[in-house]
């Protein structure tokens, strides 16, 4: 490989970054570090109607909270109008792009003659100019489009970093339009200069791209510029086997940070959603830039797996250090209009390895900060009349001792000889009456980390 390597991710927004744009973007700059490159924010705006400073914010917002740093960016296409018209205006003179004065009405006219003879519907290129032809009369009052002097015989072939060699001809593309009555460009147009003047030398993006690549080549080549190399992922499929896009069921990056998964772990199973390195499941960044060479790219699409998810985010959970896990877990109580304190750390060591994502750490978490309220059933089930002779006993004794987790237990271990029961029948209403729930860890380890004053009064409501 010669020269440096750039690459970049061009998001449109007109909606969230969804998680196929992400794991291109991280395929994008995992390349890009790999190889000691640059990598290049872009915002491909040029969707006036639809594009929103909302949207625009989301996507930052998204790049940051998964990591994914770009050297230059965030490059806006609509502050680059000039530039475009430019290179129009000189691709007119140099006879690779036209005007056309054909109006709506008239596209739809000829699409309908010709799918009427069972042909495909292109633009028969009726304003192209030729040796020879002579164009019609211009119309009053059309505002012309500009197309794209697309070559009409010949293959357009590139050899596909995910896919190999793929090979389109160009009687299969028409002349398509570069730029509207408007003045704002098109996409394959825009992208084309973009790229270009921004130097980019390896584009991946979703294989939905693939038939627009021909076109984008053609121009490369009409304007004199280098070609970069494509690499085409496959799209990732939804539970219902259907393309999981921002108009059919995907879910934010954003939402993903608000529902309690780590970006770490976002990264770590997007990455594997069509790339593999060996059997390595969990890896860190590092390992990941240091592994990622652009090879290893699966050419089948990927299932989208919830589960799979969840399962890695709780890897990163038990394995996350509970001082950085602890603001994580603060941010959503205070969601809740809960404010933790300095025991929240060791909340996060006693509980995390039964959590899945910061929300549920935070359930548990909640009990210590306010409230709780017990279900009928397992106050019923659990705090029966009969042991509530053996709770008042440890809420007794409990208020002498010294409060710290062996002593704790002790105490515990005096109550059950006195009454003559095992540790079951205590431990059960205990945590019904402290958590709100019969499941926790070892009853000791919770009681430490309540006040001694919270634990007696919470049991008193046996």
């Amino acid at each position: 490989m010669t020269g440096k390597v750039r690459t970049r991710i061009a998001p449109s927004p007109t909606g969230f970054l969804h998680l196929g744009t992400a794991r291109t973007a991280l395929y994008s700059w995992a390349y890009a570090r790999h190889h000691g490159g640059e990598f290049v924010l872009r915002i491909e705006d040029t969707d006036v109607a639809r594009s929103t400073q909302d949207s625009t914010d989301q996507i930052l917002a998204s790049m940051h909270w998964l990591g994914l740093d770009y050297d230059e960016g965030p490059i806006y296409q609509m502050q680059r109008l000039e530039r475009y018209r430019e290179v129009i205006a000189q691709m007119l003179e140099a006879g690779t792009a036209y005007h056309c004065y054909c109006t709506p009405a008239e596209l739809d006219e000829m699409r309908e003659a010709q799918r009427a003879r069972g042909e495909k519907t292109l633009y028969d290129r009726r304003w192209r100019p030729e040796p020879g032809k002579v164009l019609p009369p211009v119309p009053e009052g059309v505002p012309p489009v500009v197309r794209f002097c697309n070559p009409p015989e010949g293959d357009v072939t590139w050899n596909d970093l995910v896919k190999g060699e793929i090979t389109i001809n160009n009687r299969e593309i028409d002349d398509l339009i570069i730029l509207r009555p408007d003045g704002v460009p098109t996409y394959n147009f825009a992208v084309v200069v973009d790229d270009w003047d921004m130097a980019i030398t390896h584009v991946f993006r979703g294989d939905e791209h693939i038939n627009n690549t021909p076109w984008q080549i053609n121009i490369f080549r009409a304007l004199g510029a280098p070609l970069p190399q494509f690499g085409h992922v496959p799209v990732i499929l939804g539970d219902d086997g259907q393309k999981l896009s921002k108009r059919r069921g995907a879910v934010s990056v954003t939402a993903y940070e608000e529902n309690g998964y780590l970006p770490e772990a976002m990264l770590n199973y997007l990455a594997r959603l069509g790339w593999s390195h060996g059997d390595d499941e969990l890896f860190t960044r590092e390992q990941m830039v240091s592994w990622f060479d652009g090879s290893h790219l699966s050419k089948s699409p990927a299932q989208w797996d919830a589960a799979k998810l969840a399962w890695v985010n709780a890897q990163y959970i038990k394995a996350k250090p509970d001082d950085a896990l602890a603001p994580l877990v603060a941010a959503q109580l205070q969601k809740r209009g809960i404010a933790a304190d300095e025991r929240l750390p060791a909340i996060c060591a006693l509980f995390k390895d039964r959590c899945e994502t910061t929300v549920a750490l935070a359930d548990w978490a909640a009990a210590f900060y306010a409230d709780v309220t017990p279900s009928e059933a397992d106050l019923a089930q659990h705090v029966a009349d009969a042991v509530k002779p053996v709770i008042a006993t440890l809420a007794e004794k409990l208020a002498s001792v010294a409060w710290e987790k062996v002593s704790i237990a002790a105490a515990i271990k005096e109550v059950l000889a006195e009454h003559s029961v095992k540790m079951p029948v205590l431990a059960m209403p205990v945590r019904v009456l402290l958590m709100g729930t019969p499941q926790t860890p070892s009853l000791d380890s919770v009681l430490a980390i309540f006040s001694r004053e919270k634990v007696i009064e919470r049991l008193k409501r046996a």
